[in-house]
């Protein structure tokens, strides 16, 4: 690590309600840092209180780019962070200063590291006939058969998931090419940064469970239904759309169809929330060289110390 010349780039990553929007205010007090949101749900406009949105007065003391940057109506992807993200990357670059990009959207914080491979669109003929191949040997025999023509993939894939298995064997039958190939062409395309990774981690699963409910809970305090409601009045809003897919508004909104009562839709997303926090946790397990940070401690002075120490052999 000593004498790297990559210019350098920070992650913080981390759980739903695990404290990194008030952490990356911190650490932008010390160091010449500049914020870029890795959250899929708050480039949305007019959903602030469902996304827990830094307010204006916080934006102004730590501005946030990738922020309220597309219309709900519009279906953001990783694909197109990945382009935003390189833009803002470069240009913070360009100023002499330190991106750190902050959020909870674990696609797009790989997205970022490992590019996103040209895969062939899903066929349905070839998954037809690898999954009646599947029914006749069984996915272990299905797995042999993927190590014998992508080895990189099948070794990490256990021979059982029959899902992944079946995803690069239709990659490699479509494009006669592997999908491990494909993603390594993805990532050789990617700027030549380095990485400084990140995570707040909650050490206290039922503490972190019962601050997701009280967060929601305020949530709710604060206008939540109301601010669903005035979007649902637009005429291009409608249940199918990513944003309104986001945890927390998709129980409310099933609350304003009359599926639900108040008490009814509260329960559903914290435990929609909860899980998304578990889900957030597992992929964190399998990040690399990643510098974790207990919440129940001070995280803002481990997190500081850490960063100076790996900007100091960068420079």
């Amino acid at each position: 690590m000593s004498g790297d010349s990559r210019p350098p780039v920070i992650l913080l990553m981390g759980p739903t309600a695990s404290g990194k929007t008030d952490l990356a205010l911190a650490l932008s007090k010390q160091l010449p840092l500049d914020v870029v949101s890795v959250d899929s749900a708050m480039v949305y406009r007019g959903m602030d209180i469902g996304t827990a949105k830094p307010d204006a007065a916080f934006l102004r003391e730590c501005p946030h780019r990738l922020i309220d940057i597309c219309d709900p109506a519009e279906a953001y992807s990783a694909g197109r962070f990945l382009v935003d993200a390189q833009r803002e990357v470069t240009e913070i670059h360009g100023a002499g200063r330190i991106p750190l990009l902050v959020g909870g959207t674990m696609l797009y914080f790989r997205a970022l590291q490992q590019g996103l491979a040209t895969l062939p669109a899903a066929d349905p003929v070839v998954r037809a006939e690898i999954d009646a191949e599947a029914s006749r040997i069984g996915w272990p025999a299905m797995h042999k058969r993927l190590a014998q023509v992508d080895p990189v993939a099948a070794a990490r894939v256990q021979p059982r998931d029959g899902q992944r298995i079946q995803r690069a064997l239709e990659v490699y039958r479509l494009s006669a090419q592997s999908l491990s190939s494909l993603q390594a062409k993805a990532q050789a395309e990617l700027p030549s940064w380095r990485w400084i990774k990140l995570a707040l981690w909650p050490t206290d699963l039922q503490a972190q469970g019962e601050h997701i409910a009280a967060r929601f809970r305020q949530m709710l305090d604060a206008g939540l239904v109301a601010e669903l409601e005035i979007l649902r009045q637009r005429p291009d809003i409608h249940s199918g759309l990513p944003s309104m897919r986001a945890v927390g508004y998709r129980q409310i909104w099933e609350l304003l169809q009359g599926r639900c009562d108040l008490a009814e839709a509260e329960r559903r997303a914290i435990i929609a929330t909860r899980q998304l926090a578990k889900r957030q946790r597992t992929w964190l397990r399998a990040e690399q060289d990643l510098c974790r940070l207990d919440t129940g401690h001070d995280a803002a002075g481990l997190a500081l110390d850490y960063l100076r120490s790996a900007i100091d052999r960068i420079h």
